[in-house]
């Protein structure tokens, strides 16, 4: 198993089993999804940081097409994207709240 989808695996076991909620899940996909966004983003612009790249992926969408073909793939992409719209749901709630 390769060691990117190990790694994605770990960090949504762990979510689920420690807060058990359903926000948390979506709050934990965005979060490990923007984390490797900006890891990608640092190792591509600082020098001598390429051989990182080879271990990391850039996104959990990479990570989708790199293992899955077709079908399957516009399945999870539009799972990706429901999970997405969720996440601006709760943000969006989140500032209708802290405002009032």
């Amino acid at each position: 198993m390769p060691i990117d989808l190990i790694i994605i695996l770990i960090l949504l076991i762990l979510v689920v089993f420690i807060y058990r909620k359903f926000s948390s899940f979506i709050y934990s996909i965005v979060i490990i999804d923007l984390f490797f966004r900006i890891v990608d983003y640092v190792i591509s612009r600082l020098p001598g940081m390429s051989e990182l790249d080879n271990y990391l992926p850039d996104s959990i969408p990479g990570v989708m097409a790199k293992y899955t073909e077709s079908t399957l793939y516009d399945i999870l992409e539009w799972i990706y994207v429901g999970i997405y719209a969720i996440f601006l749901g709760y943000i969006i709630v989140y500032f209708i709240h802290k405002r009032k």
